[in-house]
């Protein structure tokens, strides 16, 4: 069975999220065949929603110095071949292949802007006062400003592992966050705030679910959660055990590092 436009609208309008606007994070595969492809799908949000955003970040701009701060969860002087292979950032740069192929769709309709961060710019239709909020040093601040705004994150057939806005509700609880660096026009730019993994984010499905709302479209769940829901949850939830949302990858780096600060005996596998 093929899904359609007015398919998705449908299901949009089920989760009954009224005018709010939204923030979503899809795959396109999951919800087997739809016509006219993604297009479809960012016609439909758009026809939903006042306001719809995505990530649109951009790995291929990221650099690794020969020296920085400590205790950065990074092999200082390593990457040297990605280092050569390294992009400059500009506005009409595609988004990362990981953010899948909505997002890059919406990015490329004549009607979105986008933000320009190196590494973590937004793209969104009808989303300018949210995408005017970033900097470089607050990367994710247009999710903060949607939680204000009463938004809502809509994960379309992906789990909370690709839930962006769960970062910022981890530095709201204190976390903390990393530095990277990005290759621009202007040269090398530190971004500071860069996030932890979030290989272990599905942890938050029991906080949130009395607060989230599904339905199925096609062959894929769309679940929405609103951001303030999400981001009090997980405040609360590393409150109560600092060590929260971490993933159990022996070799992260970055879960290592929060590991070692927030129990300083236990011995760290970050880089220096």
């Amino acid at each position: 069975m093929t899904v359609t436009g007015r398919d998705l609208e449908a299901g949009f309008r089920s989760l009954r999220l009224g005018k709010a606007p939204v923030i979503f994070h899809a795959s396109l595969k999951a919800f087997g065949q739809v016509g006219g492809g993604a297009e479809t799908v960012v016609e439909a949000l758009v026809n939903s929603f006042p306001a719809a955003l995505a990530s649109a970040f951009t790995y291929k701009t990221m650099v690794t110095p020969g020296t920085g701060p400590e205790g950065n969860a990074i092999v200082y002087g390593s990457g040297q071949d990605a280092n050569r292979m390294a992009e400059f950032f500009t506005p009409d740069m595609p988004a990362d292949s990981l953010m899948g192929v909505i997002p890059e769709t919406l990015r490329r309709n004549p009607r979105a802007n986008r933000s320009d961060h190196p590494i973590f710019s937004f793209a969104g239709i009808g989303a300018d006062p949210f995408l005017a909020a970033q900097t470089l040093a607050e990367p994710f601040a247009p999710l903060g400003a949607l939680e204000q705004a009463g938004g809502w994150v809509l994960l379309m057939g992906v789990d909370h592992t690709v839930n962006t806005g769960i970062h910022v509700a981890e530095k709201l609880a204190g976390r903390r966050a990393f530095v990277r660096w990005a290759l621009t026009p202007e040269g090398v730019r530190e971004c500071p705030s860069f996030p932890g993994c979030s290989a272990g984010f599905d942890a938050i499905v029991p906080e949130v679910e009395k607060q989230t709302r599904r339905v199925k479209i096609g062959e894929a769940t769309v679940q929405a959660v609103p951001l303030k829901a999400l981001f009090k949850a997980v405040k609360a939830l590393i409150k109560k055990d600092p060590l929260a949302l971490l993933c159990q990858r022996e070799d992260c780096a970055r879960c290592n590092q929060i590991r070692a600060l927030t129990r300083p005996h236990e011995p760290t596998k970050a880089g220096k």
